[in-house]
């Protein structure tokens, strides 16, 4: 007989049920204080006794009335408790031998993890995420990739999910494209925005710029294609290409953008952000565009254009997409447009877009169908009567309005580190890039913020190979006053540590 893990205790209302320890062949322990119910904890604890090997195949189990007797419940708790073990395939019931674990049931090999906790032998190492951790002191929080929704109006929100929510949810499945409604809003929103040409039929309805480049990778690319990004680039959507066995190749960029020349390799697709180029901030110039469509021409690959922070522009002239581009120039097949409504509105919504012409559009359809169906309807409906009643428009205008007083603050406080540090990427997006001077380290500034409760993000993990000297400071979720004062003790933690690394300001850089 084997020993029971707990001893006999005194019957009480919410304490341990009593148990006879030279009754009980396993350990048990029915508690009545528990959410779960009494048969459910017998149940689970018996079936765990199985699998752990504790009650081989064919034990025998003890009489309902005498279990019921000995545990100091009723006779009904352990017949309950016996059911689902028969329904379940743990036990069995055979004509005069009573309940008992089943015959076949298998057990344990020595040593081994039960449920085999660490997975299978051959799954490779994946290297961790990096993520940036929130600040610690509020109003200083400059991640980049933050948005605020201090310019939301949140009555014609609320009235956009009421509508959706009196909408007929009956019926068969979503459209996995999107719902037609919400296609053509998209279309008209990335006419009136920025200038793109489409039809309700381009578009295909995502949950944000990685869910459709994971879309495209499993619907377009080949196994093993080499893919051209830019450096540095985003982190993220170079993990997703990594994760699925293609080939990355770094490829350069300055202040006009991705540099492609002669000496740029073949690939099947290129990953762009010529909007508002990630992380740096530049804008891709029409020089560099044109040259970039004629590589995609000359080597017969896609490019997958994200518009990063396309509406948000200050003062500058703002450039078609490369989409439209490539329509005029007769290479519209070529080029896939990425939009989101998670910076434009609030990254709760999880929604994006993708434009792309028929034959490609059809694949990631296909794709979307067989990963999850499309994208959930009320979700849909809500953003439709946002973008029908020009709210999300208003929106943007309030919203760009609001982001170049902040900017204008962050900028300001920075000003005077002429000789130190220089900004760029001030033109358009939500985050500027602070480039420093190569005797003041990244790594060096952002420790002494962190010090102070100041996050801040080097471009370390951004990059492939030497990453450039400099930090990034979003300013989406902050207000005019947090980025002025975030701005000040960002320019001081320069000069302190200029000082130590013995440069002096107004110096050359």
């Amino acid at each position: 007989m084997v020993a029971p893990l707990i001893a006999p205790l005194p019957a009480g209302p919410r304490g341990p049920l009593p148990a006879r320890a030279d009754e009980l062949p396993f350990p048990l322990d029915l508690r009545r204080d528990q959410t779960e119910a009494l048969h459910a904890q017998l149940a689970r604890q018996i079936r765990e006794a199985v699998l752990s090997g504790l009650l081989p195949g064919g034990t025998p189990l003890p009489g309902t009335r005498t279990l019921a007797r000995t545990l100091g419940v009723t006779r009904g708790v352990v017949e309950t408790a016996y059911a689902e073990l028969l329904a379940d395939g743990t036990a069995q019931s055979l004509v005069g031998r009573g309940t008992r674990v089943r015959d076949e049931t298998p057990a344990p090999a020595p040593d081994a993890p039960v449920g085999g906790a660490g997975g299978p032998g051959w799954l490779p190492v994946l290297p961790p995420l990096p993520v940036d951790g929130p600040g610690a002191r509020p109003g200083l929080d400059s991640r980049v990739g933050v948005t605020g929704t201090a310019t939301l109006d949140r009555r014609a929100w609320r009235q956009a999910w009421a509508d959706a929510a009196r909408e007929d949810v009956s019926g068969d499945y979503a459209d996995p494209a999107g719902e037609h409604r919400l296609r053509a809003a998209l279309a008209a929103f990335a006419g009136r925005q920025r200038g793109l040409g489409a039809q309700a039929e381009d578009v295909l309805v995502t949950g944000g710029t990685l869910h459709a480049l994971n879309l495209i990778v499993r619907a377009l690319l080949p196994p093993g294609s080499r893919v051209l990004m830019e450096n540095p680039g985003y982190r993220a959507a170079r993990q997703v290409l990594l994760d699925a066995g293609h080939e990355v190749v770094p490829v350069p960029v300055d202040a006009d953008g991705l540099i492609v020349n002669a000496d740029t390799p073949a690939a099947r697709l290129v990953y762009v952000t010529p909007s508002h180029q990630f992380p740096l901030g530049g804008r891709m110039c029409l020089p560099r565009r044109l040259a970039l469509l004629e590589w995609a021409a000359r080597h017969d690959a896609l490019i997958v254009e994200d518009d990063y922070d396309g509406e948000f522009r200050y003062g500058a002239p703002p450039l078609p997409p490369l989409a439209a581009l490539a329509a005029q120039t007769g290479a519209g097949g070529r080029v896939l447009y990425l939009g989101t409504l998670s910076k434009v509105l609030t990254p709760s919504v999880r929604t994006g877009f993708v434009v792309a012409a028929p034959p490609l559009l059809s694949r990631l359809v296909r794709a979307r169908t067989l990963l999850d169906f499309g994208p959930p309807t009320a979700v849909q409906a809500a953003l439709t009567h946002l973008l029908s009643g020009g709210h999300v428009d208003r929106h943007i205008r309030r919203s760009r309005r609001w982001h170049a007083q902040v900017r204008a603050a962050l900028t300001g406080a920075l000003n005077g580190l002429d000789g130190l540090a220089h900004l760029g990427g001030i033109e358009a997006g939500l985050h500027v890039c602070l480039h420093l001077h190569p005797a003041i380290p990244a790594r060096d500034v952002a420790a002494h913020l962190a010090a102070q409760g100041v996050h801040v993000t080097t471009l370390d993990t951004y990059t492939l190979g030497e990453a450039p000297n400099a930090l990034l400071l979003g300013h989406g979720g902050l207000s005019a006053a947090q980025a002025g004062a975030g701005g000040r003790v960002i320019a001081g933690a320069v000069r302190r540590c200029a000082t130590r690394a013995g440069v002096a300001p107004y110096s050359d850089a």
